[in-house]
């Protein structure tokens, strides 16, 4: 069975500096798998290149098997790869109703529509209600976007990925800025997501990292330095020296 998202040798190359160094990636379908690594390691490069806004210097990125190297974003994207923003990309004025009928609009191929009513198309209504409830926003569905706790924003903005349907999803620090009581129900959520859709988590936070992830793979100047289960990467002495925070590493 092919891999839901792979790298084979990925290098990104900025005049003289390499970002990313023949990194190999592979996420099987349904994977929990997170990427770590220190500030600077090119975690964001990479996703970046995953998804299309960067092209590489070298090396291919498949999508279920598709080389997709050369596909622009918004086809990635109709290909089955959502991804969610490091800083959320949502409009304030709008409420969660509008968002997501917005998304759901736009999966749909009815992008002009999305303004029409939403109680007019029975099944994006329930498509809204669907979503807001997993997400946990029924009661926010009618508030500006811009006067949620933050911690909601962020399951807006999963959610509104989520909407287009993909086969793997690429969380960029989810948990960036949640305040730690609202953390909880954010982790539920993404705990909930099914098990048809395989997500890439890039986190700081160690602790949503353990508590997520069933793979972990480690980057360090621009190449993986490590790959694992939590627990062998918990005990690795080089990522623990490199990253989680003994010897000389970065805590």
């Amino acid at each position: 069975m092919a891999a839901a998202l792979e790298t084979v040798a990925l290098c990104k190359t900025f005049g003289g500096l390499t970002a990313t160094d023949r990194v190999s990636l592979a996420l099987a379908p349904g994977a929990r798998h997170a990427l770590i690594g220190p500030n600077g390691a090119g975690k964001t490069t990479l996703v970046n290149l995953l998804c299309g806004v960067l092209a590489p210097s070298a090396g291919r990125v498949l999508l279920d098997g598709e080389d997709v190297t050369g596909l622009a974003v918004d086809r990635r994207v109709r290909r089955g790869l959502g991804r969610t923003f490091q800083i959320n990309q949502l409009f304030g004025a709008m409420t969660p109703l509008e968002t997501l009928g917005l998304a759901v609009a736009e999966r749909a191929g009815r992008g002009g529509d999305a303004w029409r009513p939403a109680g007019r198309d029975a099944e994006a209504v329930n498509e809204i209600v669907e979503l807001a409830a997993r997400f946990r926003l029924t009661d926010v569905l009618e508030a500006r976007t811009s006067t949620l706790p933050y911690g909601r924003q962020r399951l807006l903005e999963i959610a509104v990925a989520f909407a287009g349907r993909p086969r793997v999803l690429l969380l960029d620090e989810p948990a960036a800025g949640v305040p730690e009581h609202e953390r909880d129900e954010l982790l539920a959520a993404v705990a909930a997501l099914p098990r048809d859709v395989a997500v890439l988590l890039i986190e700081h936070d160690m602790d949503v990292v353990f508590r997520f992830a069933e793979r972990i793979s480690v980057l360090v100047n621009g190449a993986v330095y490590a790959e694992g289960t939590p627990d062998e990467i918990a005990r690795d002495p080089r990522v623990r020296a490199a990253y989680l925070g003994d010897g000389d590493g970065n805590g």
